[in-house]
């Protein structure tokens, strides 16, 4: 076959031909069509590829699901079977060059990996560097440093991105090794199919011969006693054999109820890291990356907007992402304008409760609260003093964080000068018993909830 003319007309022609079977067929409603096809283009055709053109990123995002559909229908309308490609109209002359050459190898994934994950798209900052760092070292040396590391955070805070940038590093750097990711709500169904149907030992065989066990969300492990007993004994022949188990959980393993001593000391005994909400010039890098990944011009936005977005939306990156979607959907499909200012962005996001809307509670406002209460300064609390008056403050401030914050043991000793978990559980469990036995206490603490719950 010949290379088909890239005439204006032609190609004009043959797209009209293509959105009429679209269009009557039955696989989009009229709604869909006239939202998503209706103003696209053909921009380019030859012997192996399409390339249609149209004007909005959500356009893009949504004809790229349907590239089989769109490529059937051009064979119906044309008589050519061809790859298709979707794209900016604002891309069109940073690819044209690039599109039509041969394509590139794509190597088949048959490890649970999922390869959008890796270091080099992973933003670091302070609040992750230390877990980035240690991911690192175990993906560069499995085994050898830190074997098990657990990764421990609220959800949303990058722990399963970790994961996956470790297999894929490991595979990168040696193919050869038998690297698994697997949640451990897939772990428990599969120890419970594996009893069911009595190949248990081949299960363990199978899982023992695994050089890399990548372990997310492992705090749902707690309470499946069965499953705890196979794990421990996969735990332990893989540590012994050099084999290197990453764990993640939203808490640190001491924090997990229903989980067996026994693995508790083994998931400590390797390094636990901790992984916090992002600071604002981590959650700026953030936004741009994401909008690098989705194509988008990041000269579009306007860099007070990213900045509102930094500042509001950054209590993970969950929902970092989540307000940026949202933003870019809405200035799509609402806005006039090419350029998103903050007039938009605040339209965009009108009646949102936003992370820092002052009645939001952090662990600074309880400090204050406490503070203010008995006297003392912020920094007396968090300071190594330990006459009593200081001391059963401080005791005061960790329970109240523990109780009206959604944050582990460790972030609050973090808080309150770099003390140990232990020591903010000790003091959490003091105060919780002198509740039920001293109401002047019980009135105190009352107090001081209301001070920041008020406010």
């Amino acid at each position: 076959m010949s290379v088909l003319s890239n005439s204006i007309n032609s190609l004009e022609s043959i797209w009209k031909d293509v959105l009429l079977v679209i269009q009557e067929g039955s696989f989009f409603d009229d709604v869909v069509y006239n939202t998503y096809f209706s103003n696209s283009s053909l921009h380019e055709l030859d012997e192996h590829h399409a390339l249609i053109s149209v004007p909005t990123n959500m356009q893009k995002l949504v004809l790229s699901e349907y590239l089989e559909h769109i490529s059937s229908s051009l064979e119906k309308a044309a008589g050519i079977k061809v790859a298709v490609d979707i794209l900016l109209e604002g891309e069109i002359t940073k690819v044209n060059n690039i599109l039509f050459s041969p394509e590139e190898t794509v190597i088949e994934n048959k490890d649970t990996l999922l390869s959008t994950y890796t270091f080099d798209n992973f933003v670091v900052g302070e609040s992750n560097n230390e877990s980035h760092a240690a991911a690192l070292a175990c993906a560069m040396q499995p085994g050898k440093f830190y074997n098990p590391l657990f990764i421990f955070g609220n959800s949303g805070l990058g722990k399963t991105h970790l994961l996956h940038s470790i297999g894929n590093y490991a595979k990168k750097n040696e193919s050869s090794l038998q690297v698994h990711y697997i949640s451990s709500t897939d772990f428990v169904s599969e120890v419970v199919n594996s009893i069911k149907e009595n190949r248990i030992d081949s299960f363990k065989k199978e899982m023992k011969n695994i050089d890399f066990l990548l372990v997310d969300d492992i705090q749902f492990l707690a309470g499946k006693e069965k499953s705890h007993e196979i794990f421990f004994q996969i735990f332990n022949d893989l540590v012994n054999n050099k084999k290197q188990i990453v764990l993640t959980s939203d808490r640190h393993p001491t924090e997990i109820k229903g989980l067996e001593e026994r693995l508790i000391s083994r998931f400590s005994s390797g390094l636990s890291v901790n992984l916090y909400s992002p600071e604002f010039d981590t959650s700026l890098q953030i936004l741009k990356k994401k909008l690098e990944h989705q194509s988008v011009d990041p000269s579009l936005i306007d860099e007070d907007v990213l900045a509102y977005l930094a500042t509001n939306f950054s209590s993970d990156v969950r929902k970092l992402e989540g307000a940026l979607n949202r933003l870019i959907f809405y200035s799509i499909n609402f806005s006039n304008s090419l350029r998103i200012d903050l007039r938009t962005a605040m339209i965009a996001f009108k009646g949102q409760t936003l992370i820092t809307d002052r009645n939001d509670i952090s662990i600074s406002t309880i400090k204050k609260s406490v503070a203010d209460y008995y006297g003392l300064t912020r920094q007396q609390l968090v300071s190594k003093s330990r006459t009593k008056m200081i001391s059963n403050a401080r005791h005061i401030a960790m329970f109240l964080c523990r109780k009206h914050l959604d944050v582990p043991f460790t972030k609050i000793g973090e808080e309150f000068g770099k003390r140990d978990h232990s020591t903010v559980m000790s003091a959490c469990e003091k105060v919780e018993k002198s509740i039920i036995s001293d109401n002047l206490l019980k009135q105190a603490i009352k107090e001081m909830e209301n001070s920041f719950l008020l406010t």
